[in-house]
């Protein structure tokens, strides 16, 4: 079974149909229109690290590859969780994190909330770029403007008085990414580091108009095994 949800657990799905490994894609279903997949998919959770043991014991599967986005704690900590109950082996397909390179300023902050109080500052032009679920936590600091890209067209406005909202799918690259901040007069950028190179743009857009960004660290898993590669994955899983 792929957790999913992102670019890297679609390219293994492809893989495994490819090489006609009996597989499931399971995902969150939070986007409206999902890219489709050659093998059989389920959406939802599974109720808990006790929900999805039972659902690995009740369907005979026989691998678990963790692939979901770098900040999806609960699912990921519900994997190793299940994984260690049903015996289960559990590979995560992880992006490595973002490093700083010379031209970088970045603030690092360790967790949202850190991120959330350093926006304690004087009036800015925010590139809010960590995702739809966690931006309400920002309406506390209603001094800056925040530019949000999103997947899908929002059913409600966010709680934010200030703010302007773009509709894309990434991938995207350095030269949109530094237009659309130079368009919006951005002068911080928030992220995730979710390292890989879809998401990447905007970090080297920013490098390239001398803007700071302030970067919220991963969250910290207990101990799993991880790769980077699908071929890592299809090894694993012949192995195993």
């Amino acid at each position: 079974m792929i957790l999913g949800g992102t670019s890297e657990a679609r390219a293994l799905a492809q893989r495994v149909a490819i090489d006609g490994v009996n597989a499931l894609y399971s995902y969150a279903g939070r986007t409206k229109s999902p890219i489709s997949l050659p093998i059989p998919t389920r959406i939802g959770g599974f109720g808990g690290a006790d929900g999805l043991a039972t659902y690995l014991q009740e369907t005979g599967i026989t691998h678990v590859i963790d692939a979901t986005h770098p900040y999806a704690e609960t699912i990921s900590r519900n994997a190793i969780a299940a994984a260690k109950a049903t015996g289960v082996p559990l590979l995560a397909l992880t992006r490595p994190a973002w490093t700083p390179v010379e031209g970088d300023e970045w603030i690092n902050a360790p967790d949202m909330d850190s991120a959330v109080a350093a926006l304690a500052i004087e009036p800015q032009r925010v590139f809010l770029a960590i995702g739809r679920q966690e931006v309400a936590r920002f309406s506390v600091h209603p001094q800056h403007f925040y530019l949000l890209r999103v997947v899908d067209e929002p059913k409600t406005a966010p709680p934010l008085p200030d703010h302007a909202i773009v509709v894309a799918r990434g991938p995207f690259d350095e030269a949109t990414d530094r237009a659309l901040l130079e368009e919006h007069r951005i002068s911080l950028v928030v992220t995730k580091n979710a390292g890989g190179t879809g998401a990447r743009a905007k970090i080297d857009a920013a490098r390239a108009l001398g803007l700071p960004v302030l970067v919220i660290d991963r969250p910290r898993l207990p101990g799993r095994d991880e790769v980077t590669s699908v071929d890592q994955v299809m090894d694993w899983v012949a192995h195993t």
